[in-house]
């Protein structure tokens, strides 16, 4: 009793394998059609696909977007500022030493400076640290670097004194605070 129930699946379970073999062959023919020709299908198919690709986002340059005013942006005394209070603060920086946009004029320049300054300390520093691994072809001059360490001594001097120069940024800033407070002006313009 349990051969004939073996093989009974065994003949359900080639049944419907058997079942499904045309179905899928013909689908496999129905989708790819094959003419003999390589080209022809390549076409074919290249075809079906750009049928199905998405369309591409249009992507706006510099060149398909007219500017909005012809002032330039630094003369703008804040960010969404109409260009003619832009350059009426302007004028007023220049007016009055004591007004707004002066004092963030000031400020502005301040903070440009120390951020300079900081970006170039970093590029020493990095160079620096590639002079300590730096590796020379030539024996005399790897010789002499080892002893000498001129190239890492004269990194060092030069982030040393940019050092110094941001410190005496830094204390220039405080400097324009304290003048800031002491004119009585907003706290909130050296920001």
């Amino acid at each position: 009793m349990r051969d004939k129930t073996w093989v009974s699946a065994l003949i359900v379970v080639a049944v419907v394998c058997l079942a499904g073999v045309p179905g899928r062959a013909q689908a496999q023919g129905s989708s790819q059609q094959p003419s003999g020709d390589p080209v022809a299908d390549a076409a074919r198919k290249a075809r079906e696909e750009k049928k199905t690709a998405p369309k591409p986002k249009r992507v706006f340059t510099d060149d398909d977007v007219k500017p909005a005013n012809s002032a330039p942006a630094s003369s703008a005394g804040a960010p969404g500022a109409t260009p003619a209070e832009g350059t009426q603060k302007a004028d007023d920086a220049e007016k009055d030493p004591n007004s707004e946009a002066a004092w963030r004029k000031r400020f502005k320049e301040q903070h440009d400076k120390i951020d300079k300054a900081q970006k170039e300390l970093d590029v020493l520093q990095r160079e620096e640290d590639k002079a300590q691994v730096q590796y020379y072809s030539d024996p005399t001059k790897a010789l002499m670097e080892q002893n000498t360490r001129k190239d890492i001594n004269d990194k060092q001097a030069k982030i040393e004194a940019k050092k110094q120069e941001i410190v005496q940024l830094q204390q220039g800033l405080d400097d324009l605070e304290d003048q800031l407070r002491k004119s009585g002006g907003d706290p909130g313009w050296a920001r």
